[in-house]
């Protein structure tokens, strides 16, 4: 019997913010997260050390996935931000950023946690008014009749993370397949409720990125498939194709075990048995004039075989991925889930069924009647490329759908950020007493947190400076503008600025800009940020509206829970 040991009292760690080795590692994570922000955001390897994959990146869900964290306070953090990228697949970064931002800004305050709590949560309430309002200058309608704000939309989310190794060219082809993917998933035919459909990617690694395209329907990698033959294939009365879906493993090696015990008869082969029992599965899906038998797991070779001859295409280890698009492709019709029953109504259809090869591989497509799934074959020329472009083109079908709900999009290139910033300066400057009163806080603490509210919201902004950019921004719109490295200090920047980080403002117009670096903040405004023309030719980024104003309210959020804080008790048993 082995030794017991006395169970060992849980330990009480106490004042978080104040130890320094959480505040060394919250600073170290900041300083992952700002250098990997934006398109010039620098890559990061990350492995385990103990061999494995290596993973090249700078996208927030895989940099976070990695990343072993070992302090409870950054856990919290990382977990709400990877639940913000589960949900919205976009501003990750952003929302993680501006979360250190808040910590770093607001801990440094004389101002009580819970008065710094009801202070910002009333500054997030201002800036949630404003982007929602009309007159907000950040916000960009979203026209679905013209293409133009779609393509800077999708433009801004693939150029924004160098791993992809794209150039201007691809970037072109790219946006526009991730658009005709996007449209082929829009329902022709919109009902009461109406469901986009999906698109599934096809990876082809080693590729040029440029040979790249979207088909309709579905494809199914088919190895066995021989290029240049003609594929027989059954046919309906109608010239449609039945299609058979089978979720369970039809390899003939027996039932599951999960499924129970087998009492077997002496003198009885199981394995004969249950062949038997897949060939009669076999004669029924051919009498009933099935086309194409698709099998989620493994098929026996002989099933295979019958069915082959009988003009039958048979596909075996689909995959679960598969499973839900298939379904949707052949008119939802849920898969087989025994081998002893096909129930009623089992099969689905499909119009036409044909071989494509792309890049040495073979591939089944599956062409529906009328579909809302489609397959974007993407290549690119190395694994860890083409890991980080799925990502990317993944994130802008997601960030187009959000679209479709709330057709709205904000500037990028940290003029949002900015301009949040400067509303909430002008707008804190002049509250009433009564603001005050009702928060239960007196108008310097207003201000301190108001002060650091801003200051997390510029930190974004600078982090998109990694070459030693000066950045300014302008007292008229709110914006934020970029000097290049190296530039002569001058009194007046119009000379070394042409447009702003979005490209909606030009240096053409009388402006004025102060800088964003150091910890002074920018001046407070005459007025109210104004609001310029948008000319959709002239916008440069843009931002998803539904996935940062979720990051702007999970970044807050988090960070006053954890300045809530009290107590960490971990038990040492």
């Amino acid at each position: 019997m082995s030794r017991l040991e006395a169970k060992k009292p849980p330990l009480f760690i106490s004042e978080l913010l104040t130890r320094d080795a959480v505040s060394q590692s919250l600073s170290l994570l900041s300083g992952i997260l700002k250098s990997s922000y934006g398109p010039a955001g620098r890559l990061k390897q990350l492995h385990n050390g103990v061999g494995g994959c290596v993973c090249t990146t700078s996208q927030s869900s895989a940099l976070l996935g990695h990343l072993s964290l070992s302090q409870p306070v950054l856990r919290v953090l990382t977990a709400s931000v990877r639940n913000h990228v589960s949900r919205f697949s976009d501003c990750g970064l952003f929302t993680a950023i501006l979360c250190c931002g808040f910590i770093e800004n607001f801990r440094s305050l004389n101002v009580a946690p819970f008065t710094v709590i009801k202070i910002s949560k009333h500054l997030l309430s201002l800036c949630m008014d404003h982007l929602k309002s009309e007159a907000c200058g950040c916000r960009v309608s979203v026209d679905f009749s013209s293409v133009e704000t779609l393509v800077c939309l999708v433009r801004s989310i693939l150029t924004s993370k160098p791993a992809c190794m794209l150039n201007k060219t691809e970037v072109d082809h790219l946006t526009s397949l991730v658009l005709k993917a996007f449209i082929f998933t829009v329902p022709r035919h919109v009902e009461t409720n109406a469901v986009l459909g999906k698109c599934v990617v096809i990876p082809v690694k080693g590729g040029r990125v440029v040979d790249s395209t979207v088909l309709p329907g579905l494809l199914i990698e088919a190895p066995e498939i021989q290029l240049g033959k003609p594929l027989a294939v059954k046919r309906t009365g109608s010239n449609m194709i039945n299609i058979a879906l089978f979720s369970v493993s039809m390899s003939g090696d027996g039932s599951n075990p999960e499924e129970g015990t087998i009492a077997v008869h002496h003198g009885v082969s199981l394995e004969v048995s249950e062949l038997n029992q897949l060939l009669n599965v076999g004669k029924q899906l051919v009498k009933d004039e099935v086309g194409l038998v698709v099998c989620q797991k493994v098929m026996h070779p002989s099933l295979k075989q019958f069915l082959k001859e009988q003009g039958v295409v048979a596909v075996d280890r689909a995959g679960l991925s598969l499973m839900e698009p298939l379904g949707r492709v052949t008119g939802n019709r849920p898969p087989v889930a025994s081998i002893h029953s096909l129930p009623p109504g089992c099969y689905g259809s499909l119009k036409d069924l044909c071989v494509e090869s792309i890049a040495s591989k073979h591939f089944l497509h599956l062409i529906p009647e009328d579909t809302v799934i489609c397959s974007l074959i993407l290549c690119n020329r190395s694994e860890t490329a083409w890991d980080e472009l799925k990502r990317v083109c993944e994130t802008a079908e997601h960030v187009l759908q959000l679209t479709v709900k709330e057709p709205l999009a904000l500037l990028g290139g940290g003029c949002t950020e900015t301009h949040l910033a400067s509303y909430i300066r002008h707008k804190s400057s002049s509250l009433p007493a009564s603001t005050f009163r009702d928060l239960g806080c007196s108008q310097t603490q207003y201000q301190l947190v108001a002060e650091g509210f801003c200051r997390s919201l510029e930190s974004v902004a600078r982090s998109l400076s990694h070459d030693g950019e000066e950045v300014l921004t302008d007292v008229v719109y709110g914006h934020c503008w970029f000097v290049p490295p190296g530039s002569p200090c001058v009194s007046r920047w119009s000379g070394l600025v042409s447009k702003c980080g979005c490209g909606v403002s030009g240096s053409t117009e009388d402006l004025s800009w102060s800088c964003l670096q150091g910890q002074s903040g920018s001046p407070v405004l005459q007025g109210c940020p104004q609001e310029p023309s948008v000319k959709v030719a002239d916008l440069r980024v843009l931002d998803c509206f539904a996935a940062k104003c979720s990051g702007l309210q999970v970044a807050l959020e988090t960070a006053n829970l954890i300045l809530d804080l009290s107590y960490i008790i971990e038990d040492q048993n």
